[in-house]
């Protein structure tokens, strides 16, 4: 599979809970020393600025740690999570207001020989990324990739158009204790890579013309 034209501002700027679902089938890549690997997303969750998201990490404003999220669209936020794992975000929205897109799943498309050297313990394809650190370490994303700008054909990691699927789910976001009730983790319908807990999910297909605690 082939990725699409990179995405570009104005494909990020609406609210998360709307960027979000239109992130799926979007193509993850990531180039590096040892080889390229790509990724089409299967499951996302939103989380909203300007305050109004106790579960976001810009909640308190720009910290040092949540700065990246307050833009501009297009940058990867990546954070270190319960001192274990790396998870990578998308930020989204206009400039200043700290909303972001976490990447939850895929399917490798492009190197999985690559992907199955960093992730050893993934007996099966669908293991590969099935979970936001899995992902990570799938693509090989770290720290050193904070702030790169994944609309820029020139970056070694960038986000590219794919192939939509055919209908998506919704449902309560993972591991979290605020705002629980929204459902604003996304995924594609019966895709063998998303997480395995999928609590109350609405599926709603998709018609012509319509993507731990962050």
């Amino acid at each position: 599979m082939q990725p699409g034209e990179l995405l570009r501002v104005d494909d990020l700027l609406g609210p998360p809970e709307a960027v979000a679902p239109s992130l799926l089938g979007c193509v993850l890549v990531t180039d590096r020393p040892d080889g390229q690997v790509a990724l089409r997303l299967t499951e996302v969750e939103a989380y909203s600025g300007n305050g109004t998201d106790p579960a976001a990490h810009s909640h308190r404003g720009p910290t040092p740690r949540a700065a990246i999220m307050f833009g501009p669209p297009g940058r990867l936020y990546v954070y270190f999570s319960y001192g274990v794992h790396w998870c990578a975000n998308v930020v989204v929205g206009r400039p200043g207001e700290g909303s972001a897109v976490l990447l939850r799943a895929g399917e490798i498309v492009v190197g999985e020989e690559l992907a199955r050297s960093r992730r050893p313990a993934a007996r099966v394809p669908r293991d590969l990324a099935r979970g936001p650190a899995r992902l990570s370490q799938a693509l090989g994303i770290g720290p050193d990739d904070l702030d790169a700008d994944l609309l820029s054909p020139d970056s070694s990691v960038r986000l590219h158009s794919g192939c939509p699927p055919p209908a998506i789910s919704a449902g309560p976001r993972v591991g979290i204790t605020q705002a629980t009730d929204l459902p604003w983790r996304f995924w594609e319908t019966d895709a063998a890579s998303v997480s395995v807990f999928r609590p109350g999910g609405k599926s709603r297909r998709r018609t012509a013309g319509q993507d731990g605690v962050l």
